[in-house]
């Protein structure tokens, strides 16, 4: 059994170029596989591999300048979700294009997983999903605002463009990790809005925490790796995986007449050009010859 452990922290890299070597080489030499992203507002992504691995990479990250405190979410996997280990450098470790968001100045209340339902059932209270249109779309919330934005950084305009509508409202946000969630109330907190509050630990810990009969969520969690998906207890869902876009697709999805087995879906047909798409045949072509080897192609990677 693998461990699969999510994680993000903010804090204040001088160097973090200086930090990708020594911790891509932790990863590699332990097994571990996935993403994590550095940037100096601090570190974020998801990793599997074994019980050893995953403690000897979060005691390396732990050990980073301001990390200490650093918290992570598990679940775990017979299969590893992912196919190699990236450490990349980014200017945000989640892109909101706004340098004077900084949710180590302040953020909104945090809010429990045991105390959200009866906050996002009080009449007061506008929900919003600060998460991507193709992620809503398989689960969210019950009553929760949908803002359709396609990605992270198209959510302040969709607020400057929608707030009349929470006049006299306290508003609840939520995401699948928290990490968006700190950067949406510190930008809400920015713009006048008092009264904010996030879900803490995110989606995963309420589904972690919840039990099915009390849970107020419908539908299952888009997580960024091989599952595609999970429900309560994080168990994996019932989705697969466009290889062009990476989007979710259920069984339906793929009875489309758009859909293209590593091609293309529903979501994605008019967005790639032939050539994009001979490339992406390409690549399920070499997918399914690995996998007749018994190997696994990086191309399958979550």
């Amino acid at each position: 059994m693998l461990t699969i452990a999510a994680l993000y922290h903010f804090t204040r890299f001088d160097d973090p170029a200086a930090l990708r070597g020594p911790l891509l080489d932790l990863c590699l030499s332990q097994g571990v596989k996935g993403s994590l992203l550095l940037a100096r507002e601090g570190v974020n992504g998801t990793i599997a591999g074994t019980r050893s691995g995953i403690d000897a990479v979060l005691a390396h990250l732990r050990a980073l300048p301001g990390c200490a405190a650093l918290e992570h979410k598990e679940s775990f996997s017979e299969t590893m979700p992912f196919g190699r280990m990236k450490v990349k450098l980014k200017r945000e470790i989640v892109t909101m294009g706004l340098p004077d968001v900084d949710p180590l100045a302040h953020v909104g209340h945090y809010v429990a997983a045991q105390d959200w339902n009866a906050l996002i059932s009080a009449p007061d209270v506008a929900v919003i999903d600060t998460r991507n249109d193709y992620e809503v779309e398989i689960g969210t919330f019950q009553g929760a605002v949908d803002p359709a934005t396609r990605s992270f950084r198209d959510f302040p305009a969709w607020w400057a463009a929608n707030k009349d509508r929470f006049h006299n409202k306290r508003i609840a946000m939520f995401c699948t990790g928290g990490i968006r969630c700190e950067k949406s109330t510190n930008f809400l907190l920015g713009q006048g809005v008092t009264d904010v509050y996030h879900l803490k630990g995110g989606i995963l810990k309420y589904l972690e925490d919840v039990p099915p009969e009390e849970s107020l969520w419908q539908g299952e969690c888009y997580v960024f790796d091989g599952r595609v998906s999970v429900g309560h207890g994080l168990v994996p869902g019932q989705y697969d995986t466009c290889h062009a876009c990476r989007r979710p697709l259920s069984a339906t999805d793929k009875q489309r007449p758009e859909y293209e087995r590593g091609a293309s879906c529903h979501r994605c047909q008019d967005e790639y050009t032939d050539a994009d798409r001979a490339r992406f045949r390409e690549r399920q072509h070499q997918m399914d010859l690995a996998e007749a080897r018994g190997e696994k192609h990086i191309g399958a990677e979550g």
